[in-house]
């Protein structure tokens, strides 16, 4: 072929031989190449994408940021893209689950050893470094939480991750950490990954904590261990705890995905919600061109014809049950919002992701905006701020709208604090952007 060319060439005129070299390719590759043979855009069919379990699907979107919570006209408009967020707000036994995959780590590999936990190595696989082995998780959650076995030798083996609470055999929440990386963004150092490392347990005693005058012994005793408060929202736990959980969910989510899933081999971020997917999430329009942003606190009863109301909040001094329950309530109470997702607005307060500032929409982007500050545990109050949104069933009315800005510090905890997590998603082909013929 060489050989041709160069006879060619020396007879040819050089655009000729261009002409015969595109040519010749074509003819090669047509069959096989087919680089330039774009399909034609047609409409997604269906108005969201499946969604991982639990989780919503929540399209592109525009809202009005706001800068402060004390000025309602000083913002600007931020556009978010598509994202999966949690259709309610993360529940205890959710929580517990987690909880009990740390304690079933640390029961494997530091206390029972046994090889049935964990999974066969190949011949020349040297590494048998004790807390390097792989553990088979579909051996242990057929036996989790281990913690509870009623085999006494496993009990035995496992009493010094156990310690003894009001008469009952608990696990020691000291020794219950989880280890996760994460780019560390603190002005300074913003391209270093840095692993953190947090003790997973929620407060125990959070409501007497909270509220020192009453009486919430009970709820203190029960509240994230008795079943009959499993769906309601964690509580107790702090800002960091809440990125913890998030860290391991997404891991135990792409982990868990179906050969088939359309999801399978993409790599996707799971975290807490930023303030602005937050807001977008809960003010739930399907309309854009809607403006209004204060959170509905009453329905209207179909049979009854008279207002019910719809979010579980303080109603006034001393007046907290008359909408049905004096603390927080089932997670999937009352009605969703038009993207489908529980109680945006009361029950609990939720963590977002963003470091808090009264002039943050001054520093962030129009799309997709975060304002990410990763605060060591020693540094001052003002940076340890993180954004808390939504109000909760101890706040008034006020704390509800969608863009009623608060903030708690990262290490605290509170009964009135939980959170949900949000993952990355596609945008679906809509008919704006259809290929059509053109039309003068």
């Amino acid at each position: 072929m060489l050989k041709a060319i160069k006879v060619i060439n020396a007879a040819v005129k050089p655009i000729a031989l261009w002409s015969f070299l595109i040519g010749t390719s074509l003819l090669t590759s047509c069959k096989s190449n087919r680089l330039y043979d774009a399909p034609k855009v047609s409409t997604f069919r269906g108005n969201r994408l499946p969604a991982p379990p639990g989780m919503v699907y929540i399209p592109s979107g525009t809202i009005f940021y706001k800068s402060s919570q004390d000025s309602s006209d000083v913002g600007k408009n931020v556009s978010l893209s598509a994202f999966f967020i949690d259709e309610t707000e993360v529940t205890n036994k959710q929580y517990r689950q987690f909880v009990n995959w740390v304690a079933d780590s640390i029961a494997v590999v530091d206390y029972l050893e046994d090889d049935q936990y964990f999974l066969e190595q190949a011949a020349d696989d040297s590494n048998d470094v004790k807390g390097e082995r792989l553990i088979d998780w579909s051996v242990v959650k057929k036996n989790s939480p281990l913690w509870q076995n009623k085999n006494p030798e496993i009990q035995e083996k496992l009493r010094p991750l156990m310690t003894m609470k009001g008469g009952k055999r608990v696990l020691n929440q000291e020794l219950l950490i989880y280890r996760f990386s994460y780019l560390k963004m603190d002005g300074i150092n913003n391209n270093q990954y840095v692993t953190d490392t947090v003790h997973v347990m929620p407060v125990d005693n959070i409501w007497s904590k909270d509220f020192p005058n009453a009486q919430m012994t009970a709820m203190d005793a029960n509240y994230f261990d008795h079943q009959s408060f499993d769906y309601n929202p964690v509580v107790g736990v702090s800002w960091k705890q809440a990125r913890a959980y998030a860290d391991w969910r997404g891991k135990e989510i792409m982990a868990s995905l179906q050969k088939n899933s359309y999801l399978k081999g993409y790599q996707l971020t799971f975290s807490l919600p930023t303030e602005a997917q937050w807001q977008y999430a809960a003010e739930g329009k399907l309309d854009p061109t809607d403006t209004i942003r204060r959170t509905r606190l009453t329905i209207k009863d179909r049979k009854s014809d008279k207002k019910k109301l719809a979010v579980n909040f303080k109603q006034g001094e001393g007046t907290y049950s008359r909408d049905g329950s004096t603390f927080t309530v089932p997670v999937k109470a009352y009605t969703p919002n038009a993207f489908g997702v529980y109680n945006m607005a009361g029950n609990v307060s939720e963590w977002t992701l963003d470091a808090f500032s009264p002039s943050a929409v001054e520093f962030v982007n129009d799309l997709n905006p975060v304002l990410l500050y990763d605060a060591d545990d020693n540094a001052s109050y003002a940076l340890k701020r993180k954004v808390v949104r939504g109000g909760s069933w101890k706040d008034n009315g006020g704390m509800l709208d969608s863009d009623t800005r608060n903030y708690e510090q990262q290490d605290e905890a509170h009964s009135y604090i939980g959170f949900r997590c949000v993952m990355s998603a596609f945008e679906m082909t809509t008919p704006q952007v259809k290929t059509r013929k053109y039309k003068n």
